[in-house]
């Protein structure tokens, strides 16, 4: 794993708020306004991690704003504008026995059951049913369903694999 692995892309600041500093918030968590709950938010400057701290925030509409220690006027905060907003991994609570972060998925090896590689989990995607995999092999992209025991048999977080139950052929 790398340092860049260490850290989980939470929203980016899309938009300015006031004028005394606060930011818009386009969050990636579910509910939106979890990502309130890290008061230490790393940005994306500058191709580097900067430490920084939550000091205020709160849903707005159907958006989050929030206010950043040292972000005290309009200027200071459009110099932020399309940030990318992580938290370290070490912040994520520990999930449930037989649940996970999405993060964690991400970049896992993925075999069937025959042993046949089919790719790398690269992203997923929300559904309503539910969560889909993202598997890509080269050029090939393929969709698995995450369903756990009917399609994905077998997560090993440790060695970097899950298993599913899948056709090389969909």
């Amino acid at each position: 794993m790398t340092e860049e692995d260490d850290y989980i892309v939470m929203g980016r600041i899309s938009g300015l708020y006031g004028v005394r500093g606060w930011v818009k918030v386009f969050s990636h968590s579910q509910p939106r306004d979890n990502i309130l709950r890290y008061t230490t938010w790393y940005l994306q400057r500058d191709r580097q991690w900067v430490k920084t701290r939550l000091e205020d925030g709160r849903t707005q509409g159907k958006g989050v704003v929030a206010k950043l220690e040292g972000c005290d006027d309009r200027d200071a905060a459009a110099a932020l504008m399309e940030t990318t907003i992580a938290i370290h991994r070490s912040q994520l609570p520990k999930a449930p026995a037989g649940e996970y972060y999405w993060a964690e998925l991400q970049g896992l090896r993925v075999s069937n059951l025959q042993g046949v590689e089919l790719g790398v989990v690269d992203h997923l995607l929300e559904t309503g049913a539910n969560d889909v995999l993202v598997v890509k092999q080269g050029p090939t992209e393929r969709l698995i369903p995450f369903v756990q025991g009917q399609f994905v048999t077998a997560i090993d977080l440790e060695a970097g694999e899950m298993t599913v139950d899948w056709d090389p052929e969909f």
